[in-house]
């Protein structure tokens, strides 16, 4: 007889351990796209990469959730985001 094993699951969020929100950046005709790559790193401390691809979803799609975090952590960044015109939603997840 085999015996399975079940991994336990956290349903923590892994950025701050406290989970809860997302940040939602729309599109705006002002900014550059090398801006937003700069103020997504700057805001979340996420990769060239990261934000690159997040920057072409705001582009291409409207809008892109570019961080999760606890409410706290998601208005920080949200309100660095704001400093350079971009409009930022925060939401529960």
């Amino acid at each position: 007889m085999a015996t399975s094993v079940t991994p336990e699951i956290s349903h923590q969020d892994t950025d701050t351990g406290t989970g809860g929100s997302v940040v939602i950046v729309y599109d705006n005709d002002h900014n550059t796209p090398e801006e937003v790559v700069d103020i997504l790193q700057r805001a979340t401390g996420c990769s060239l990469e990261e934000a690159q691809i997040e920057m072409w979803e705001v582009h291409n799609l409207g809008k892109s959730v570019v961080h999760h975090g606890s409410a706290e952590e998601c208005d920080r960044v949200a309100s660095v985001i704001r400093t350079i015109g971009i409009v930022v939603e925060v939401r529960a997840d």
